[in-house]
Formats: C-alpha cells, structure tokens, sequence
C-alpha cells in the first residue's frame, strides 16, 4: 500500500474561511426555479407556491449565499418585469436560453424564498443590454428604506422593509462572445467602473464583484482581468472567476487531476490583481468570488438541440447533468482547493442549486433526491467553517495526459475553534490501491477521533436516482488516533471527512 504523510499545525494558517465559499447559484434557466425551487401545483407546494421538500434539503445544505437571477440570462433581464401584480406581468422571450420567461418569480418572490431557507442573496445586475440607470433602481428598490419611488414602490408590492443585499455582481461573463451584450475588455471596466461608483453613492455599505474572465481557454485571460481592474480597482471588492470541467475523453485519471488547474487560474487571478494593485500604488486588496464552479458536460448534446430545434419552451429540461460517483470526487478536490485558498477566495458558488447541473433533482409534481455531488458539498458546508489550515504533506505521485506530479492524496484541514474541533477532508485520486494516511497532529493536545466518513463505490460511473441510491456516505472509515498521530486508510477512489475533536468540549 503506498504511503502519505501530512503535519498539522495549529499555527499553520492559511486564513479564517468565509462561509461564502459554501454558496450556490440559482438562475432562471431550464427547471432550476419553474418546477424546480417554485412548483405551486405540487403537492407539498406551500402557500406561496415553493417546495417545502426542497427547501428542506437546501436548509440541509446551509448554503450561505446564492447567486441570482444569472448567469446569461441576467444580461437580457429586465428586472421591472418580475415586481407588481402577477397578472400583469409580462411574458417575454428570454434570448440566453431561448426559453419563455413567464416572470411568475422576480426578486420579491426570491426573497421570500431565500429567507424561507436562511440564506442571503448576491443579485447580479443586467449590464449586457442595460446600465447604470437600471442598476441604481434596482439596488433603490431592494436596499432603500423608503421615500423615494423605487422603495416606495417596493412597499407598495407589499414589502415594506427592505432586503440590504450586501453583495452586487456587476453583470456576468461579459468577455464571451456567447453573451448579450458582450463587451471588449475596456467598454466592460468603463461601464462596470461607473455603473459600481454610482451603486456605492446610493448604499456605499455594499459589496460589488466585477466580471473576470469566463474560464481559463478564454484567448483573453488573463489580460482581460487586468484592463478591466485597471477601471474597476478602485469600485471593485472582488473579481469573479467562472470554470466547469467534464470527463468528455473517459480518461478518470486525467479528469481527476482538474483540480490543479483550478488552483493554478486561482493563482494567475490573484497574481493579476497584486499587479494591478502594485501599479496604482494601492493599500487596498481585491479578493476573489468563484461565483460559478461545478462539472457540466453531461447534457451537452441534449441542451444544443432543445435550444436549437424546441425553443421558447416554458421551464425546459436544460443543463440536467446526471452525476457519478467520479463527478462526486472532483467536486471534493474542488472545494479542497477552495480551502486552501481561504486567505483570498472569500465567494463560491456551486453551480446550480437545483435541476439544473445541480447536486438537486426533482420531478414534475414528483419526488426530490440527492445526487452525487450532494455529499463532498454538504460535508465542506458543515464542516469545513473556521480555520483554513496550511498542512505540510507528503504524497506519491502520478502523471497523466495534461499533468505531471498529480498527487494521489488531495487534502486540507480545518479548524474550528470553537467547537474545538479539527476537520481532514481528503481524496485518494488512485484508482487501483488504497492510501495509508500518517498525519501527525500533536499540536492539538487531547484530540480524539470524531468520525470518519467515507464516499465510495466500486463503479466510478454509478448515479443517483429518486428510488435507487448507490452513491452515499457511511461512517466506516478505517482510522485510529494514538498520542496525537492518526493512521487512517484511504480507499481507492474515495472521499474522505475525518473529524477530530478535543476529549475536554
């Protein structure tokens, strides 16, 4: 059996972890919000039309923060559109997924829901067909108090105290060509620039993501995120990074081994920003929100020709990624390389929620399940709050088509302080053998082992479904704690959250 080492220290730190990284996204695409989080016909609809079943396994989740209305499609949206009386709002092509928008939801609505489910909402604003205008009377109508006419009107729809979303994304993905209203690097920073400052002049309390680039094969990164922050910097608090990965060649190995790129685009941003920052002399630092993340290639073929042959359907089955077990072990690496970056990566977002390449699945007047990628995200949900730890490890190592020194154990710690307790989570990315896990620990004086829970299955593309669940966890880790040093194995192809609390709590 090969071997890996790894020291934590509780001096070791990378950073405090912001909750956020745990968020998601919810857009109006494909059955994420018709007949997914809002299906009034169904039998556990409750009064104001939402699943009481799914918002049960959302508050199961904690999601902290969650991305809406898009995504594409918020850069055709017309906010004005989903406020007033339901009878009068009107239906409208939506261009991004050539689908019919019925605008039963808006931000009201969405609102209600996210409170419903304790979470907060960061609201995207349209600067693809829209502007500076429309933005202020948005951020008028959710965050002021009352007065004026947008929060007048606000209370007028019968919502009389307002939401203070904290965090604005300042349009989405405006460096692809895909986008409406798709912008060269300059006309995005100038516009974002202005539309930001004139936001802060109406709430200077709230936080604002300016766009990076769409992924990393964009021919524009990273050049694009350095002329936009040349106009943004000074508005700015974050910058978002968007990236999904498949396993479009079966190659597991090599599909695995993603992660490292993401740690590398993480890098390349922040360097980016530091340059930025270097320039213009700066004292202040612009912090990363990986507002969209997640493993989508499934339904590729299949949203092409629905879009393309059936469109201006109302809640198309769109981007429903069926996941497997391996989908479920690169989401685990994913938020392990989130959590070794804590110190600047301050917003994630799964994306999405649910349905829609989601770690939720519903039917039609039907059932609600778990996909695979539901337990990795749920267990760093509960988990993974507190302290990002810097592990010093040891691995063995392999290489693969697109990398080199693939370590076979991806891995982090995190510690929380107050609970007194201590969290691995681990993946053995080898696909043949187990991993003996020695880690040393001595610094946390009389902790014992908590749990071990263990993702596993012996067919790498097995699924969930509503009756039949063969991807889920079980608490049958092999591990054992002796005067500070754990021994554990890892299996092959597994997920791993190894929890270690002290004897006195």
């Amino acid at each position: 059996m090969k071997a890996a080492k790894m020291l934590i220290d509780k001096e070791f730190r990378v950073g405090i972890i912001d909750n956020r990284i745990y968020g998601s996204f919810i857009e109006h695409l494909g059955r994420a919000v018709y007949n997914g989080i809002y299906e009034p016909s169904h039998p556990l609809a409750d009064e104001d039309g939402f699943r009481r079943d799914v918002m049960e396994m959302v508050k199961e989740l904690k999601v902290p923060i969650i991305r809406y209305p898009g995504g594409n499609f918020v850069s055709g949206y017309n906010w004005e559109d989903g406020i007033g009386p339901l009878e009068l709002r009107p239906q409208k092509l939506d261009l991004a997924w050539r689908t019919l928008e019925t605008n039963e939801i808006g931000i009201n609505e969405f609102a209600k829901w996210s409170q419903k489910v304790d979470t907060e909402i960061m609201m995207a604003v349209n600067l693809g067909t829209r502007g500076i205008a429309e933005a202020c009377n948005i951020l008028e109508y959710c965050n002021h108090p009352k007065g004026t006419y947008y929060s007048d009107l606000r209370i007028k729809h019968g919502y009389k105290d307002p939401y203070k979303i904290k965090t604005w994304c300042l349009g989405n993905e405006m460096d692809g060509p895909w986008q409406i209203g798709h912008k060269t690097s300059a006309e995005y920073g100038r516009l974002a620039a202005e539309t930001g400052k004139a936001m802060k002049l109406i709430d200077p309390s709230i936080e604002l993501v300016s766009c990076g680039s769409s992924n990393t094969a964009m021919p524009t990164f990273p050049e694009w995120e350095a002329v936009t922050l040349e106009h943004t910097y000074d508005v700015a608090d974050y910058i978002s990074l968007h990236q999904y990965y498949g396993n479009k060649d079966n190659n597991t190995s090599n599909f695995l081994a993603l992660s490292l790129d993401m740690d590398n685009f993480i890098k390349t941003v922040i360097s980016t920003c530091d340059y930025i920052k270097a320039k213009k002399r700066s004292k202040k630092t612009i912090n990363l929100s990986f507002d969209e993340w997640n493993v989508w290639f499934h339904s590729n073929e299949s949203d092409e020709n629905t879009m393309k042959n059936n469109p201006w359907q109302k809640a198309p089955a769109l981007l429903e990624d069926t996941y497997t077990f391996e989908d479920a072990l690169l989401v685990g690496c994913m938020l392990i390389t989130f959590i070794k970056h804590a110190d600047r990566v301050k917003m994630a977002c799964l994306a999405q929620l649910v349905n829609v390449i989601a770690p939720i699945m519903t039917e039609n007047n039907g059932g609600v399940w778990k996909q695979t990628i539901f337990y990795p995200y749920l267990h760093a949900s509960l988990y993974g709050r507190g302290i990002a730890l810097n592990l010093v490890v040891s691995s063995p190592k392999y290489d693969t088509k697109d990398f080199t020194d693939v370590p076979y154990l991806e891995s982090t710690a995190v510690y929380n302080e107050e609970k007194g307790e201590v969290t691995i989570f681990a993946v053995n990315r080898d696909l043949e053998e187990d991993l003996l896990l020695e880690c040393d620990f001595r610094s946390f004086e009389n902790y014992s082992l908590i749990e071990h829970l263990v993702l596993e299955c012996n067919d790498l593309k097995a699924y969930n479904t509503l009756n039949h669940q063969p991807v889920s966890p079980k608490r049958n880790g092999q591990s054992k704690v002796d005067n500070g040093r754990l021994e554990a194995v890892l299996h092959k192809a597994s997920w791993n959250v190894i929890r270690l609390g002290n004897k006195k709590n």
